[in-house]
């Protein structure tokens, strides 16, 4: 019996995750070398102590103890019902570790409840995995100058809301933008002051439009807005002139000089039959419209 208890006690103490168990008042009884490994605090340091001591001071990504007043293996113990949750552990160092615990309770022979195990596991790979795969979606779909959504995220957005209006008989709108005379710009000013205006107009856009829009850069100087629940040409105009006259009243100090920018604008409402082509296609058609018709103005059809 004895080398039988040896046996799993080896093996407890040789699991990657960290386990101790408690008894029914939360004294720790066992503390395994994964625990010690995971938090820093040694079996000597954690043997004896009651777990609402708050030594590992356990909180939520909020901030809000659990130790004292939310301990989970207190109410496993109440209930007899496991439980698991996200949180933070306080580490023998100072700082904080993010772990998944997972609370059970221990009974007797007899089937009473006489304490509880917490295993609990390192999740700072995991999180940081989970927080990469966000940035790379973030990069992949933003635009590195500007910071708006890319042709990538656009064309994402459009195709998901052309599926959505068609399914709900809801509407949307297209606007397409290009920044007049862009390539004097450049040649006047410089490429510094031309990536300064980008960034201008995309930020000018993107704090214009309401939070549901979408907005971004197409390519070069062209964005595109996608508007959603518009269902009249006028309600369009309206926005439309609105972009403009906001990036009309912007502006750029380039040494001792001031550069005014313009946008041209097409403007159209999805039709039934629309795909991504052909409603960016007639958008930018219309923009071409305005561009001939003096710049600086919008055209809707």
């Amino acid at each position: 019996m004895a080398e039988e208890k040896d046996f799993y006690r080896n093996l407890i103490d040789n699991l990657y995750d960290g386990i101790y168990f408690v008894d029914r008042e939360r004294m720790i009884t066992y503390w395994n070398k994964g625990a010690e490994r995971i938090t820093g605090y040694s079996a000597t340091q954690a043997i004896g102590h009651a777990c609402r001591d708050n030594l590992l001071n356990h909180v939520t990504a909020n901030g809000v103890p659990l130790c004292l007043e939310h301990c989970p293996l207190a109410r496993v113990m109440e209930d007899g019902k496991p439980r698991e949750a996200h949180v933070f552990l306080h580490h023998a160092d100072g700082h904080r570790v993010p772990v998944l615990v997972r609370g059970s309770v221990l009974r007797d022979e007899d089937g009473t409840i006489v304490g509880a195990v917490e295993t609990f596991s390192n999740n700072t790979t995991l999180m940081n995995v989970q927080h990469d795969a966000a940035e790379l979606r973030r990069t992949t779909l933003r635009d590195a100058l500007t910071g708006i959504g890319n042709r990538l995220h656009l064309d994402g957005r459009l195709r998901a809301v052309i599926a959505e209006c068609s399914q709900n008989d809801a509407s949307a709108g297209l606007l397409f933008m290009d920044i007049d005379n862009f390539k004097r710009c450049n040649d006047t000013f410089g490429h510094e002051a031309g990536d300064r205006a980008l960034r201008m107009v995309g930020s000018t856009l993107r704090c214009t439009l309401r939070a549901t829009d979408t907005v971004g850069r197409w390519g070069g100087e062209e964005f595109i807005a996608i508007v959603g629940n518009v269902r009249d040409e006028p309600t369009l105009l309206k926005i439309a002139e609105h972009l403009r006259i906001m990036v009309e009243c912007s502006h750029l100090d380039v040494g001792a000089e001031s550069l005014a920018i313009t946008i041209s604008i097409g403007a159209t409402l999805l039709r039934a039959g629309d795909t991504a082509e052909s409603f960016v296609g007639r958008a930018d058609q219309l923009m071409y419209q305005s561009k001939e018709a003096g710049r600086n103005r919008v055209t809707v059809g």
